[in-house]
């Protein structure tokens, strides 16, 4: 099963959460200093929000969460088929969750991350992209997701 998913840098989490609480009549299902995510049903969405290094674009990202690398694997053996570049990050630690994943930018530029989530992990981990290119950083400068 696929599960849309948004990552959104906000400047004020209490403001926002207040907001997204409100739209989906629900509390975050997770929710740290410096992160909450909502995993709902309907619509079927993983949204993310996050306050990192000061970013605070808005939508940082759009992406697809299945439900098993197999899954992941179709979704991004559909990409190469077409031609389209992706980029692999097998073992993301990330989102206070260990990930496998694979990225790609869409013809505007529009990132776009596949995932699958493996389990939980206690720290937020560290997103290694690029933060103009949103391409993930070599493992010899840090990189990991």
């Amino acid at each position: 099963m696929k599960r849309l998913h948004i990552h959104i840098s906000a400047a004020d989490l209490d403001a926002t959460k207040r907001f997204y609480t409100a739209l989906f009549g629900i509390e975050p299902t997770v929710e740290k200093p410096d992160y909450m995510k909502w995993m709902l049903d309907d619509p079927r969405i993983n949204l993310a929000v996050s306050q990192r290094d000061g970013a605070t674009r808005g939508v940082d990202h759009v992406g697809i969460q299945v439900d098993s690398d197999e899954d992941l694997e179709a979704l991004n053996n559909a990409l190469v088929s077409a031609e389209q570049s992706t980029l692999a990050e097998p073992g993301a630690n990330c989102c206070y969750a260990h990930s496998n994943k694979h990225w790609a930018a869409d013809p505007q530029g529009v990132i776009w991350e596949m995932f699958h989530s493996m389990e939980t992990i206690p720290t937020y981990g560290q997103d290694q992209r690029d933060i103009t290119s949103h391409v993930p950083k070599p493992l010899s400068e840090g990189g990991c997701c």
